[in-house]
Formats: C-alpha cells, structure tokens, sequence
C-alpha cells in the first residue's frame, strides 16, 4: 500500500531580516515569519492545495505553525502540533529551555489547531546534535506508522533533512532552503524522493541563512551582546 509523505520548511523568519529583533523579543527563540515568509507560506500553500492529504502536523514554534496555517486554509485541515517536529538547537547556539507560546495561547491566534492532539515525540533542550537527529527519526517513524495515510510535517531545517534521511538514507544530500518541500513515497517498503528541497512555487528565490543572528541569540542570555553595545 503506498504512502505520501510531504516536509515542508517554515517561511523566512523576522530575525533574519531584522537582526536588531531579538535584542527586545520576549521569546529570541520563537521568531515569527517575515513579511517575505509570510509570503511564501501563501504560495506554498497554494502549490500543494490539490494535493491528497489527510493530516496536517507542525512543529510547534511560532513561524512553523504560522505557515502550517496558510497550508491549513487551502487544505482544509487542522494542524496537529508535533513537539518531535521541534528546531534542532544545540550548543553553543542553545544552552537553556527556549520560550515558545503555549497552545493554548497558540490556539487563540490559530483557530485551526487541534487541541486534541498530543505529540508522539517529546524534544529536551539543550540536546546534541546526535539527540536531534536521533528525535527527528523517532518522530518520522512514529508518524508514518501510526497514521497510515497521507501526511504533511511542516518543520525546521535540519529536522527536515534529518526525518528525510531517516526514510531514504542516511547518506542522500537534501535541500533545505526555506519554504521548500520534500515530497517521499512509499511502495511497498521501500521510500523514494521525488521531490528535493523543491522551491519550484516560490515567485522569489529563498535568501541565503544568516547563521550567525542565531548566535547572537545566546548572547542574548550571556548579556554579552549589550557588553558590546550592539
């Protein structure tokens, strides 16, 4: 019997465009979309809104909910929130429990999500890189047994790459770009891609990473940042 199964990337987010955001955010780790993410959340949203699929997860920070919304809208589906879904943060860029809203609040702001739902996967941080890796591949195999249909994840980038390779191989090379999407199906018991970081939807090419805002974030905690001035 074949499956689906479609991962998606949040849009671009507000500290990637504005660097000087998260010096006064309440939440530094939960950044919404950007105008230009919100954006691209709208024309994902409308790529895959012909597509057969039967359940709607998101990882539970602020811009992956926010662009799991728009694919809710054009596919009629609530969004079920996934803690194993979560971003991959680790030291040195995370050394403490980051604050997100909790979804309760989250559902006041988004009427979509299914407040019934309880995550199949807890994520703890501060988590290495290999309890990331290894929280994404549970979430991937809990989901795609349990719910024998077509399903779309929206997450983070290196959970994206980490379910993905978790079902094609630990060795296949995956794009991440924001707003792209990774389309997996399986016949029989075997996974193939036919879609890689697909960004083929978006109307402007997904910009670069600025990695080091993320940096700045732990400076945030340390009071480094304001030693600096900056």
């Amino acid at each position: 019997m074949s499956q689906t199964v479609w991962i998606a990337r949040h849009g671009n987010r507000q500290d990637f465009v504005d660097y000087n955001w998260i010096k006064t955010a309440d939440r530094p780790f939960d950044p919404g979309l950007s105008a230009d993410g919100i954006q691209q959340a709208k024309e994902l949203a409308q790529r895959i809104a012909t597509e057969k699929i039967d359940r709607l997860f998101a990882s539970p920070f602020l811009r992956t909910v926010q662009t799991a919304d728009y694919i809710g809208a054009a596919l009629d589906l609530p969004i079920e929130v996934e803690s194993g879904a979560a971003e991959c943060l680790h030291f040195p860029f995370c050394s403490i429990q980051p604050e997100i809203l909790p979804l309760e609040t989250l559902a006041k702001q988004f009427p979509r999500l299914d407040l019934n739902y309880h995550s199949r996967v807890s994520v703890a941080y501060p988590e290495t890189k290999q309890t990331a890796k290894q929280r994404a591949a549970e979430t991937i195999k809990q989901l795609t047994t349990e719910f024998t249909g077509n399903i779309l994840i929206v997450t983070h980038g290196a959970t994206l790459v980490n379910m993905t390779r978790e079902l094609v191989g630990s060795q296949a090379k995956i794009r991440s770009s924001l707003c792209c999407l990774v389309k997996l199906v399986k016949q029989e018991d075997r996974w193939q891609m036919e879609l890689n970081g697909d960004t083929s939807h978006l109307s402007q090419p997904p910009t670069g990473i600025p990695f080091h805002s993320l940096s700045q974030i732990q400076y945030i905690y340390t009071k480094e940042i304001f030693n600096f001035g900056g």
